[in-house]
């Protein structure tokens, strides 16, 4: 099925739910209205049955009761103002109804209980009980028939009435119903027809062009002109694709061991920053000892060495930093760690210290008692190397103009050389304004 034939279809749909619910709410109303015309009716004919069919039995004699009553309530029947009724004694004998063919038989279980409730209802007054019959949908009424005031009860009537039903709803929503059906199926449609005719087209050139980016294009763009929200999203995919170029790079940059941002990424904030005339620092990262550790206990304790920096390096962030502070891993033990200069010191105090306590863990209880260990030197002598510590130099704008990365990167190395040259873990920062000799 076609995307506009799908549109058309929804709009349909959504017709027949309106409508659904338009009916039901029209056929809900109706029906409330005829149940409350039926309250009334069935309040007003309660009264007039209770009256006339006292009356009926205080004037008959004692041993003509009964065709008193089945005679006035026949007269109440001819006259419509009941439909539906029986009178029984308090044992549940019927000794009238308006179908003569009760009479003799036995009321119902349920309705002969009503005798009692009746009789605690007379102590308060209240001369009636309603029922809603859910089973037959109609509202029972039992009203209390008394021969004198001082007795409680001598015989009970029931008086029942239907309640609305679907079908007399039905028939009086009908005509207002079919014309809201045809007028909004109608109208659904043409707009269904509109709409799809002013979407299909935007919708198939970004399918389009995502079927192309999916293949591995991603200099394909979308050109859609319509001067509104779809011209819009038209924008922002083509935004999108340029943010997925640049995520390609960083992931194919990326470190693999921390996953951190590559040389690529590195450069790009640190020139992004320049460009923005920020101030900034950044914090470069060199391991002390770690060829010695590496070469001792191998690459797998090397890279634990790796990840437990990048884990510190991130925490410093986190914890010390700014939101827009950047980590990046230009690989082996070279981190950087892009922040601002008020930020810097609280962010190299953190990771010298937390540095220093938890690279002992990646020590044997021997090498920890001596304080060194002892592996080969780059001219291959065997040499007594301290346990790792960190040297960290801070190169920053905030004294000096610095207007390339290649000038930050050369800054660095200097920085970097009078660090280690510093014993046990470091932070040394370039106050200088101008280049010269540290």
């Amino acid at each position: 099925m076609t995307l506009q034939n799908r549109i058309t279809l929804l709009m349909v749909i959504s017709s027949i739910l309106f409508i659904s619910a338009f009916t039901t709410i029209q056929l809900f109303n109706q029906t409330q209205n005829i149940n409350r015309f039926n309250s009334y009716r069935a309040n007003m004919a309660s009264k007039i049955v209770k009256d006339y069919l006292e009356a009926a039995l205080k004037q008959s004699p004692a041993n003509e009761a009964q065709s008193y009553i089945q005679s006035n309530l026949k007269e109440l029947k001819d006259t419509n103002i009941v439909e539906d009724s029986i009178v029984y004694d308090e044992e549940g004998s019927i000794i009238a109804a308006t179908e003569s063919a009760l009479i003799g038989e036995t009321a119902r279980y349920k309705d002969i209980s009503k005798a009692e409730q009746l009789k605690y209802l007379n102590k308060e007054d209240r001369w009636f009980l309603p029922e809603i019959d859910n089973y037959r949908k109609q509202l029972d009424i039992f009203l209390i028939l008394k021969k004198g005031p001082q007795e409680q009860l001598s015989y009970v009537a029931k008086i029942s009435f239907p309640l609305a039903n679907i079908q007399q709803a039905l028939l009086a929503v009908y005509g207002p119903v079919l014309l809201s059906i045809i007028i909004i199926i109608l109208a659904n449609i043409i707009f269904g027809y509109l709409l799809s005719k002013t979407v299909i087209g935007p919708i198939k050139m970004l399918n389009n062009v995502t079927k192309t980016i999916a293949g591995g294009d991603l200099t394909v763009r979308t050109h859609i002109d319509t001067n509104d929200e779809l011209e819009e999203l038209g924008e922002t995919f083509n935004h999108m694709t340029v943010e997925l170029i640049k995520m390609k790079d960083r992931a194919e940059n990326a470190n693999p061991l921390t996953k951190l941002p590559g040389n690529i990424v590195i450069h790009e904030e640190v020139t992004k920053r320049i460009k923005n005339n920020q101030q900034f620092m950044v914090i470069y990262c060199d391991l002390d000892n770690f060829k010695a550790f590496n070469d001792k206990y191998g690459i797998a304790k090397g890279d634990e060495a790796i990840k437990l920096t990048a884990d510190v390096f991130k925490e410093a962030a986190k914890l010390k930093g700014d939101a827009g502070d950047f980590i990046g891993h230009e690989g082996g033990d070279d981190f950087i760690l892009l922040t601002t200069p008020e930020k810097a010191q609280g962010v190299a105090d953190h990771i010298t210290s937390e540095f220093d306590k938890r690279v002992r863990a990646l020590y044997s209880d021997e090498d920890l008692k001596q304080g060194f260990i002892i592996a080969h030197a780059r001219d291959g002598s065997v040499k007594q190397f301290p346990i790792m510590t960190i040297s960290l130099a801070g190169v920053t704008n905030a004294h000096r103009v610095i207007t390339s990365y290649g000038e930050v990167t050369n800054i660095a190395a200097e920085v970097k050389k009078k660090a280690k040259a510093v014993e046990g873990s470091v932070f040394v920062i370039d106050i200088r304004k101008e280049s010269r000799p540290m």
